[in-house]
């Protein structure tokens, strides 16, 4: 039994506003509003999770979640402004403008109830159980966001080791992790998620079941899986996240075809072309720019896609064809695995299929294709394959070039004799003509 395994009636260490940093004057207006109004109206209120995590990190937190021993209706009687949400397990949404704070009423251990409440795999299936304070720590996830803070003396309540964790910068599950995590699976991913945001190292006992029990995270809905995707990916630290992914073993229950050529001969290469795309990707979210899954997944999901449509090639189909067929093949069996919605495939798909005809340079097709929707995208991807070796830098360049041109200056750029326009290369390919993707390709 590690020192977080639950303990009937464990006692908080009490830390004392003269002891901790944290400070209201950091903490979001409409939060306090809730807190007080919970306390005046006579009941317990707790901020809880990653807001007194951040702030005890001197970070700025993005949310703040209440925890209270009012029940959902109570709460939504103070507010006004509250909407109930939640099948599993009722939550009070309250809003202000276009701020929302969550409450949730403190939730006590199943253990020992309904045998129905569990798979037979031991995955929570239903926890609509209330409790105290006391037992809702011990149906939080970490350490590091199990401290509480309470609006009554402005201290901050500490059941296991969360603060000791937080100046050691150690992320670790609170409960056995073997249990833990076989209640539910993607705890694993959320692991690597936080390590990665917090830029903190797993405690020995959090890391060590991983490789043991990274298969049930095929039991995860996929829709679930798209969503913890996006998380790891998109919020500013995917490069650390696909490092943790990799290392730990669970990106090959994510993106199986992607992980299997990284183990493969090429996978330095593979790697490299990853996560420059992530890098970028990452760069635009501090840049405050927008991002889509459609591009997130093009990165991770190319170089499976390429290698498929070079073999399609080398076994007798067209180019477009083979890419449409391998495009097409990949983001399907990928759907086994994450959810791809058809609005993020779709362009995807496109972006794919633009790669191609980045190497016509001359004639109506090669000027058609910068009205294409999925133009600037698939320029983008062009450039990180590029950046990478798979595309010349100078056909990179004469299209950054064409971009900054007039329209006269376009077609001029795109025109082409007619003399020459028909006729083929030895070997069958017009002239201007994209090389196969095999010839362009240095990296992979």
């Amino acid at each position: 039994m590690n020192k977080t395994d639950p303990k009937p009636g464990t006692r908080p260490k009490i830390i004392s506003r003269s002891e901790h940093i944290i400070s209201r004057a950091n903490v979001s207006h409409s939060a306090l509003k809730v807190l007080y109004r919970l306390k005046n109206s006579g009941f317990a209120a707790f901020l809880v999770g990653g807001g007194v995590r951040d702030l005890l990190l001197e970070m700025h937190p993005k949310d703040f979640d209440i925890v209270t021993d009012a029940h959902p209706e109570q709460v939504r009687k103070l507010f006004s402004n509250c909407r109930l949400i939640g099948r599993r397990f009722r939550l009070a949404h309250v809003r202000f403008g276009g701020e929302i704070i969550e409450v949730a009423t403190f939730r006590a251990n199943i253990d020992g109830g309904d045998d129905r409440a569990r798979s037979d795999k031991g995955r929570i299936l239903r926890d609509n159980v209330y409790g105290t304070i006391d037992e809702d720590i011990w149906r939080r996830d970490f350490t590091v966001n199990a401290l509480y803070y309470n609006i009554a003396d402005f201290s901050v309540r500490d059941y296991t080791s969360g603060l000791e964790d937080i100046n050691s910068r150690t992320l670790r599950l609170i409960g056995d992790p073997r249990t833990r995590y076989r209640e539910d699976p993607v705890r694993m991913l959320r692991v690597v998620r936080f390590a990665a945001k917090l830029d903190f190292d797993l405690a020995p006992e959090t890391a060590e079941p991983i490789a043991e029990l990274g298969d049930h995270v095929r039991d995860v809905p996929p829709a679930r899986l798209f969503d913890e995707v996006l998380k790891l990916f998109q919020t500013g630290h995917a490069v650390r996240s696909f490092e943790l992914l990799v290392d730990y073993g669970l990106l090959r229950h994510l993106f199986p075809a992607t992980n299997a050529l990284l183990e493969g001969p090429d996978g330095a290469s593979v790697r490299r072309f990853i996560e420059l795309g992530l890098a970028g990707t990452d760069q635009r979210i501090e840049e405050d720019k927008p991002t889509t899954p459609a591009f997130l997944y093009a990165i991770l999901l190319w170089p499976a896609v390429r290698r498929l449509a070079e073999s399609l090639t080398a076994s007798g189909s067209r180019e477009y064809e083979a890419m449409a067929e391998a495009s097409g093949r990949i983001a399907a069996e990928q759907q086994v695995r994450t959810a791809l919605p058809k609005r993020f495939s779709v362009p995807m798909k496109e972006m794919f299929a633009l790669q191609r005809r980045f190497g016509i340079r001359r004639g109506a097709r090669a000027a058609k294709i910068m009205d294409h929707r999925q133009f600037r995208a698939a320029y983008d991807f062009m450039l990180l394959r590029s950046r990478c070796g798979e595309v010349e830098a100078e056909l990179a360049d004469w299209w950054a070039d064409m971009q900054q041109r007039s329209p006269a200056e376009q077609e001029q750029a795109f025109s082409l004799d007619k003399r020459r326009s028909g006729k083929r290369r030895r070997g069958g390919r017009r002239a201007g003509a994209p090389k196969p993707l095999s010839a362009d390709a240095s990296g992979s």
